[in-house]
């Protein structure tokens, strides 16, 4: 394997912190799960894994920085000294299964992340579970549960309450704000029931959003489009726009086009520990619906004295 502090992009004096934050981002990002088919992806984050199993281990990152191992967490000299075989990696004992103490990427994202994706991740099995057996207790423990849930646009822009039926009983869950399509939830202990002494699995819950008629979502940011009369397009106007908190009023400067956005500034998206979004208005100008033979002459008579191509610049593509 590479350098580890190289394949996490960290220095070697980063602290625990620092090592840990880089490798949520580079697991998160390139997670089998949002992956699917791709193969260096799936490489790399075993590589990711593997690396911060290293340097997490304040041992195993002294051992390695004074070259003792190498970054496959083996002893570089052999068994001279070490009181371990040449072949057997520190920290891990002679036949022990993969992933079962640091050595596997799906046990150690379990515990990073304490479940959001299906395998060896957040809403994967840990490595308990891989084993049948409730956390640290070698009992059996009952199987984890998927369910999918419908939210409207706004419950998961805003953030709330959902009701979630679970077969046998029905829950309350809360919706995060900024929820998007594709999200999973974990619920501990809302699983199928353990054997006696286990303890039960967990409920994994896929939050499906419904399309609103006219938000949309990018990221943090709301957009909407906007549709502007002629005459609020020529001299600019005072309009009402909704919101995802209600309808504000916006001024649209006179001589505005259709396509021209218009930024309402933390209108958008409020995520947990992050600035909220925007809302972005694209403006629609529109004619009336029947023809106006008044408007269509005026306009006719207009064109003559102001000639104008506004496909000019489309010659030189």
């Amino acid at each position: 394997m590479q350098d580890p502090y190289r394949v996490l992009n960290v220095s070697r004096r980063a602290g625990q912190a620092a090592i840990k934050a880089a490798y949520r981002e580079l697991a998160k990002r390139l997670h089998p799960d949002r992956n699917p088919g791709d193969a260096g992806a799936e490489q790399r984050f075993k590589q990711v894994t593997q690396a911060y199993e290293l340097l997490r281990d304040p041992a195993k990152r002294a051992q390695f920085d004074r070259g003792l191992i190498d970054a496959d967490g083996k002893p570089q000299f052999g068994n001279f000294g070490f009181g371990r075989g040449a072949g057997t990696r520190p920290g891990a004992q002679a036949g022990a299964r993969p992933g079962a103490s640091g050595g596997g990427g799906e046990g150690l994202f379990e515990k990073i992340f304490g479940g959001a994706f299906g395998w060896g991740g957040p809403g994967g099995p840990s490595v308990d579970e891989l084993r049948g057996a409730a956390p640290g207790s070698g009992r059996a423990r009952g199987v984890d549960r998927r369910h999918r849930v419908e939210v409207d646009f706004l419950l998961a822009a805003r953030g709330g309450r959902q009701r979630l039926e679970l077969g046998d009983r029905t829950l309350e869950i809360d919706i995060p704000p900024g929820t998007e399509d594709g999200r999973v939830l974990r619920l501990k202990a809302q699983g199928a029931k353990a054997s006696p002494g286990g303890s039960p699995g967990d409920a994994l819950v896929t939050i499906a959003v419904r399309p609103h008629e006219r938000f949309s979502l990018q990221g943090k940011d709301v957009h909407l489009e906007l549709p502007i009369s002629l005459s609020e397009a020529i001299q600019g106007a005072k309009v009402t726009v909704p919101t995802i908190d209600g309808p504000v009023r916006i001024s649209v400067p006179a001589g505005s086009n259709s396509g021209r956005s218009l930024r309402l500034k933390g209108r958008g998206v409020a995520a947990p520990g992050a600035p909220r979004g925007d809302q972005y208005v694209r403006l629609v100008v529109m004619l009336p619906d029947r023809p106006d033979a008044e408007l269509a002459e005026y306009v006719r008579r207009w064109a003559e004295k102001h000639p104008y191509d506004p496909r000019a610049d489309l010659e030189d593509a």
